[in-house]
């Protein structure tokens, strides 16, 4: 069992006003694991006044100096309390054991760091000299102030890693910030304002806030006019809502949505079997935005890319699925939705005409969760919807091409431009398909395109701004010119 996830409002962690609260649901049981705060309106109005009130009447904004020093002390505790975030992952996000030293929680961690050690790298104010114009001098200045006040609205999937690209980068640049945790996964929230509170938060800076309903506490983030800023994970859907929400008080929105990711293989990788089989979508039950669930192969290696990965999820079979197993990365589904959810995809799947090469069922024989087996579709074409739209489940779908040209168009022909891949032995000829391809992040032959110093966002229906990285926190600044007559 966890603790109650609570409140952090105006530096107190508590219930919600009136008393209510919601089940904690654990993926691996189907069963309460804890209690949740469901916040009321009036819950959530007041953190929001709480943010308010310490960006404008308190020094966050302007302390560089202090708000780097605790934020240092801040990472440094998280991470010494890392067993714990470990405990919270595997149980409310579903997460197997051997995913935590990635993105789930490591990547969290890790990407407090370099967030940290990129805070220098942002400027805050620049001298851009005299200039004389209409007989007159000028002596300008531009400076980069904090925005103000930050509703952080953060999914399910790796809500860790995704608080803190959100939450820390903000802060760091000088906001305060209410983050509304996603209902499915309400601990990992209220665990760092604990920690929050424990190294000593000035009130009102930092707020959290979780609720059973879905909606109504971003609504009333995205409908504040006091909230300056909206920074939204999810789907492309709800982002397009939001966007078009935020219209209303013309609020800066940072999107980072929806992906259906290539992983493109060409003929003369040298090790194809290897990066073939590595591309089974397994790692956290496929539930990542930028996953590659595309994998793009030549017709001249098609059938045998078949062969090798029919092999390969045969060798899956009692390797996945297990809480305590360190060495497992794939558990279930988060939720009995987004269980029903993938299976509709893969009876939609074979609807369309596609081969279920693979998995394909769910797995009441591994408990009472959410688990759907590793699944693998072959003889897919990109005009499919198991090929267009995101699943966000272990879902692989195999299509082959013809050439580069080929390649680069399936590639391309997409709604989404979140991430991909490209492996082959020649690296010349792979940074050159990799440079076309419409995406905001791209590996070439294994290299590590999403990283905490690295900007990370999309193109096209991907999403709108970048986070991590000093570009992640100037992402939070105002742009301001001042220039003074000096002649």
């Amino acid at each position: 069992m966890l603790s109650d996830a609570l409140l952090y409002i105006n530096g107190s962690l508590r219930g919600a006003s009136n008393g209510a609260t919601y089940d904690n649901i654990c993926p691996w049981t189907a069963k309460p694991i804890g209690q949740a705060a469901d916040a009321s309106e009036t819950d959530v109005n007041e953190a929001i006044q709480a943010a308010r009130d310490a960006f404008d009447h308190t020094d966050w904004s302007s302390n560089h100096a202090y708000r780097l020093e605790l934020m240092k002390t801040y990472a440094r505790v998280l991470r010494e309390r890392r067993p714990e975030l470990v405990e919270i992952a595997v149980l409310e996000t579903g997460a197997a054991r051997g995913a935590t030293c990635r993105a789930v929680v490591d990547g969290g961690l890790d990407g407090l760091d370099d967030l940290i050690e990129c805070f220098p790298q942002v400027t805050y104010e620049e001298d851009r000299g005299i200039r004389k114009h209409s007989g007159a001098g000028s002596h300008r200045i531009v400076r980069h102030e904090p925005i103000g006040v930050v509703g952080a609205i953060t999914p399910w999937n790796v809500p860790f890693y995704i608080n803190v690209g959100k939450a820390c980068a903000a802060l760091l640049a000088g906001c305060t910030v209410v983050l509304k945790s996603a209902p499915d996964t309400p601990k990992i929230g209220a665990f760092m304002a604990e920690v929050a509170h424990e190294v000593g938060f000035p009130p009102g800076v930092f707020n959290v806030i979780s609720s059973a309903d879905p909606a109504m506490a971003g609504e009333m983030l995205v409908a504040d006019k006091r909230v300056d800023v909206i920074s939204f994970t999810g789907s492309t859907a709800i982002g397009k809502h939001i966007m078009a929400q935020g219209a209303a008080t013309l609020k800066r929105v940072f999107l980072e949505l929806g992906g259906k990711s290539v992983n493109l293989i060409l003929e003369d990788t040298p090790d194809f079997a290897m990066a073939v089989a590595s591309s089974m979508v397994v790692f956290h039950a496929g539930q990542g935005c930028a996953y590659p669930t595309r994998l793009l192969v030549p017709k001249n290696r098609y059938q045998e890319a078949c062969a090798i990965l029919q092999h390969a999820y045969a060798a899956l079979e009692g390797r996945w699925g297990k809480m305590d197993d360190d060495t497992h990365i794939m558990g279930p589904l988060i939720s009995a939705k987004q269980q029903e959810r993938v299976m509709g995809y893969i009876e939609l799947g074979q609807q369309e005409g596609a081969r279920l090469l693979a998995g394909g069922r769910t797995r009441p024989d591994l408990g009472n969760g959410f688990f759907v087996e590793p699944t693998c579709f072959v003889d897919v074409t990109n005009d499919m919807r198991i090929a267009r739209e995101e699943i966000f489940g272990p879902v692989l779908v195999v299509i082959p091409f013809d050439d580069d040209e080929d390649a680069i168009r399936i590639t391309n022909d997409s709604d989404y431009g979140l991430g991909g891949m490209v492996t082959s032995g020649d690296v010349e000829r792979a940074q050159r398909i990799a440079e076309r391809i419409q995406a905001g992040c791209v590996a070439v032959n294994g290299g590590m395109s999403i990283l905490g110093d690295l900007p990370f966002g999309g193109y096209k229906h991907s999403g709108i701004g970048r986070e991590w990285g000093h570009e992640g926190i100037a992402e939070f600044l105002h742009t301001k010119a001042i220039a003074t007559r000096v002649s």
